[in-house]
């Protein structure tokens, strides 16, 4: 067919592909995005959009600010409703579970041609948390991940003047800061109800936590049966007190008290501990990556943070993928910082003084080149939870590990039946 000779509605389409490529330029009376921000992020982002909107005339964004504790279910609801927003920020572990909804846009022929987000641009475990099956469906906004929070005079005065890097060294350091404070005192805090630390001390013995393409679990294998043993001993032996989060009032006093001398926990305490503890403390305590079992290079945790997705309801993705290149520049990440302490995404944005000086989070960026996502299925949220609930059981009430774990996988594959299931359908491996 000759090129004068193509249908008018055929030629209608292609204006309007090419306009999005284009920068989806607006029509009369301009492009609305909306932005879900989840918590003090939500806040923070409303402070960058002037910025983007003088950028680009004809785009104004609406932001709405979501409570952490409600943005799962209102995030759920809003597709079920078919009234999700054009971008939000996505918890990295929530990200399996849209991507299984088919209610995010592939990115990856945008990030192919973006002069902005290169993957080789960020921590390589914080970018693999919004692969799946090969597409990418988010870019990486900010990121956290978990580590040692430690007083650097109580280990000193154990005969340790540098924080431990192998399980033997962390070990033996918790047992000789033991004998020097007494019954009442713990080298360290790992509260009852938290799931991060077992699935650490998992992922760092080898445990897939799920096994065979993430149909069953993987908790009664030997190396998380391993970990487990690990980490009950510490209860077990007196290091670690058998409380949870709340059962402590103030975990800062504590810790300045030397109530506890270590606590496994993430970068938004970096300002806490800077604002709850005295300023004649503050040398007092440090950051460290997490011991490994044959030390430092085996020392990994848990890939975190928020993502930036844009929704496939949107009606308007090209100039929403304009958002999320805005927000993935480096300067625009260091607002981010300066204005809630949320880490960089961006390694380039790692250079500014203002985190390559800090000694605090210095050990955080040592930290994220050994990080990897927890397993990237939509049960997550469910199955973390019951690694805490049936962890709780042999620390509190002494049941045997063999007995726990088998309970726990027992749930665990029954939570995951349905994902069985589907996969079978489809014929994978």
């Amino acid at each position: 067919m000759a090129h004068g000779s193509v249908p008018v509605k055929s030629r209608e389409v292609a204006a309007v592909f090419i306009a999005a490529l284009a920068g989806c330029r607006p029509v009369a009376g301009g492009v609305t995005l909306d932005f879900w921000g989840l918590g003090r992020e939500g806040e923070v982002v409303a402070e960058l959009m002037p910025a983007f909107e003088r950028e680009n005339p004809g785009i104004r964004v609406r932001v709405q600010q979501i409570p952490w504790t409600a943005a799962h279910e209102k995030l759920l609801t809003a597709y079920v409703g078919n009234a999700t927003p054009d971008v939000a920020q996505l918890g990295n572990t929530w990200v399996p579970e849209f991507v299984a909804l088919d209610g995010l846009v592939r990115l990856d022929s945008l990030v192919a041609a973006s002069a902005t987000v290169h993957p080789a641009d960020y921590f390589s475990g914080i970018w693999s948390t919004n692969v799946l099956d090969g597409g990418v469906y988010g870019v990486p906004w900010y990121v956290d991940t978990r580590l040692l929070f430690y007083r650097k005079d109580l280990l000193a005065r154990a005969g340790f003047p540098n924080p431990p890097t192998s399980w033997r060294e962390w070990l033996a350091a918790m047992r000789a800061m033991k004998a020097q404070a007494g019954p009442d005192r713990y080298p360290i805090f790992i509260p009852t109800n938290e799931w991060p630390p077992p699935t650490i001390l998992g992922l760092q013995a080898g445990s897939p936590i799920l096994r065979d393409g993430a149909r069953y679990g993987a908790f009664t294998e030997p190396p998380f049966r391993g970990a487990f043993d690990f980490y009950l001993s510490l209860y077990r032996t007196g290091l670690a007190p058998r409380l949870g989060i709340n059962e402590i009032g103030n975990i800062y006093q504590e810790f300045a008290r030397g109530t506890v001398a270590m606590w496994i926990t993430g970068p938004w305490n970096v300002g806490e501990f800077r604002r709850r503890l005295p300023a004649d403390f503050q040398d007092k305590w440090g950051t460290a990556p997490m011991p490994g079992p044959d030390g430092a290079a085996s020392g990994i945790s848990l890939a975190g943070g928020s993502s930036l997705v844009v929704f496939r309801a949107s009606r308007h993705q090209a100039a929403a993928w304009k958002l999320v290149e805005f927000l993935s520049r480096p300067e625009q990440q260091l607002r981010v910082y300066r204005l809630s302490g949320d880490l960089p995404a961006r390694l380039e944005a790692w250079r500014d003084p203002a985190l390559a000086a800090d000694q605090a989070t210095r050990a955080f960026w040592e930290q994220l080149q050994r990080v990897v996502p927890t397993p990237q299925v939509p049960e997550w949220e469910l199955i973390a939870t019951r690694i805490f609930d049936y962890g709780e059981q042999a620390i509190r009430g002494g049941a045997p590990a063999d007995t726990v774990l088998a309970r726990l996988d027992a749930e665990v594959n029954r939570i995951l039946e349905r994902r069985r299931w589907l996969l079978a359908r489809r014929g994978r491996p």
